[in-house]
């Protein structure tokens, strides 16, 4: 009998490869957050059957590990996820309550809609702590409620996933009137995710204001204010490379909101250049008159500068900025 764990996060995969409670664990973990949404082929083709994709682009080519386990290999590394899927007897998703493993878990649900043998074999886990934080020992005991996969999760999963992929916010929002409850940490994921919009009088989502409230301490460095286990931000919509990019964009802009940022721009060529790295982890961090209103929001950081970021399959710019009002919790259009 093989059986098979799918998570949204290495970290996840990792702790429970350890317990024993899978023969396979696969890490499935695209970022579907902070940039264009794939389309709709290249989705396909990262689950379908290993013929033409470029490496990387398989959904069996997952970064952490330099070569595949012996399991996965007798199974058949080139076969697309359904395929895969069929060949286990049992199929269990681990799922984190963050919002990019909800997008993941919606993604999924809405690819399997129409595999009804392989949703027969599924059960859910659903987690209301991050899976990867916990201990082995913690790991050894715990498990949550798991149940099978039902017509209901396919019908919200699908239904959200359908909504996040339109040129508007308008289809997400109008789906927190909806019953959502088969899939219970969704709805949180919503509103996490509408507030990442811009707000009202700042023109920057909860992460910007909040990274501006953290720098506004004083004697900050760029690592001081990543999201992190046991770290002062909590936010959990974007990862690290996104969180990155954002403070890049408060301070490398026309009118910025930060000084004292230096090296950029925040990717791989950085990290890989030793010294320009531990230059940038040792910048002192402040606010600029500009950021210092608008963290007061009495200014608007969008009318000093240019706009242009992805939310979901929104694309934000100056023109098209699309804002949440938390406090009414209303959809405000462009």
């Amino acid at each position: 009998m093989t059986r098979l764990i799918l998570t949204a996060d290495a970290s996840a995969a990792g702790g429970l490869q350890t317990t024993g409670r899978a023969d396979i664990v696969i890490p499935f973990e695209p970022r579907l957050i902070g940039g264009p949404l794939p389309s709709d082929a290249e989705l396909m083709a990262r689950l379908a059957p290993r013929t033409t994709q470029k490496p990387g682009s398989h959904w069996l080519d997952y970064r952490y590990l330099t070569r595949l386990p012996a399991s996965i290999e007798e199974i058949g590394k080139n076969l697309g996820l359904i395929e895969f899927c069929e060949r286990c007897e049992t199929v269990e998703l681990w799922i984190d309550p963050v919002p990019n493993a909800q997008l993941i878990l919606i993604q999924l649900l809405d690819f399997f809609r129409s595999h009804e043998k392989a949703v027969s074999k599924m059960t859910l886990f659903q987690a209301d702590v991050v899976i990867g934080n916990q201990t082995p020992k913690a790991f050894s005991k715990w498990k949550p409620p798991g149940v099978k996969i039902r017509s209901d999760h396919l019908a919200v999963a699908s239904m959200t996933w359908q909504a996040y992929r339109q040129r508007t916010p308008q289809d997400w929002f109008d789906l927190l009137e909806k019953d959502l409850d088969a899939l219970p940490q969704l709805r949180q994921t919503m509103l996490e995710m509408l507030e990442e919009l811009p707000m009202p009088a700042t023109g920057l989502g909860a992460t910007e204001m909040l990274l501006l409230e953290l720098i506004a301490d004083g004697n900050l460095s760029p690592f001081d204010v990543f999201p992190g286990h046991m770290k002062r931000n909590t936010r959990r919509v974007f990862g690290y490379w996104e969180v990155g990019a954002l403070l890049d964009g408060l301070a490398r802009c026309p009118a910025p909101a930060v000084s004292g940022l230096d090296e950029r721009p925040f990717r791989e060529e950085l990290h890989r250049d030793k010294a320009r790295f531990e230059q940038y982890k040792q910048s002192k961090l402040s606010l600029t008159a500009l950021g210092k209103a608008v963290l007061a929001r009495t200014e608007d950081f969008s009318r000093h500068n240019p706009i242009h970021r992805w939310w979901g399959g929104t694309e934000l710019t100056n023109d098209r900025l699309w804002r949440w009002d938390a406090s009414s919790q209303s959809l405000i259009a462009p």
